[in-house]
């Protein structure tokens, strides 16, 4: 048994999977609680489900599932967490944008924290990119309030019972710290590194990067006004015997 099972989602990742393989082994190496990674297939139409297959193979360290289609982002993510055993669950993506050596410097926090949520505070993307990611964060940070900087920072770190109870829906990687905040658990931010895209292309487009956001915002909003969160208070028992007598 590990303890950490790091989730990572692939969709026609074929270009980055080897060398993301490199640096997977040299997280596992330095990290100290032993990790176990779990590629989620996300319906690739490339060669992305040969090479998890081979690298799988090969490796103890390395497990996957495959979705029968694809089915998105926070679809992927589900499906890893619902498969994860271990105390925690993490998740990055395949594109090598961010680096799971980061993750070290989470540790520490991982006694005082329910989920350590990482901010990209020099990113190397596109000024499109950047600038949508500016206006959907802004639009989301004015709507929800929850006081996180960069909620679509794809390298999280959750404890597993609670990435389990979170309540999943469509966009809803957009929301994971806010959504255990909705379970009142505490969220630690950190920065992190961003790195240009090592291969391949953005699976996003200044269209669906504005639109999605907007919507599931929207939705969030909604769900969270109805959302039910009780805790139980347990009162005193004041049991009072009555003596009988026997005849």
């Amino acid at each position: 048994m590990k303890d950490l099972t790091l989730i990572i989602p692939v969709f026609n990742e074929e270009e980055s999977l080897e060398k993301l393989k490199e640096t997977l082994d040299e997280f596992i190496e330095k990290s100290k609680p032993s990790v176990a990674i779990l590629f989620v297939n996300d319906g690739s139409t490339d060669h992305s489900s040969e090479i998890i297959q081979s690298i799988v193979r090969y490796d103890t360290n390395y497990t996957s599932i495959s979705l029968d289609k694809n089915c998105g982002l926070s679809t992927a993510i589900k499906a890893g967490i619902d498969f994860t055993e271990t105390a925690w669950v993490a998740y990055m993506d395949a594109d090598m944008q961010t680096t799971p050596l980061d993750l070290i410097n989470y540790y520490p926090y991982m006694m005082d924290y329910d989920m350590i949520n990482g901010i990209r505070k020099k990113r190397k993307d596109s000024y499109i990119k950047k600038l949508s990611s500016l206006i959907a964060n802004a639009f989301r940070r004015y709507m929800i309030k929850d006081g996180i900087e960069d909620t679509c920072c794809p390298l999280k770190l959750i404890k597993t019972d609670v990435a389990k109870s979170i309540p999943f829906f469509k966009g809803m990687h957009r929301f994971m710290p806010a959504l255990v905040q909705l379970q009142n658990k505490r969220v630690k931010q950190l920065e992190v590194r961003h790195f240009e895209r090592y291969a391949g292309t953005a699976k996003y487009n200044l269209w669906n990067r504005l639109t999605g956001p907007f919507l599931d915002t929207l939705a969030f909003v909604w769900m969270r006004k109805r959302y039910i969160n009780y805790t139980i208070l347990t009162p005193e028992m004041k049991t009072s015997f009555k003596k009988e007598k026997v005849a």
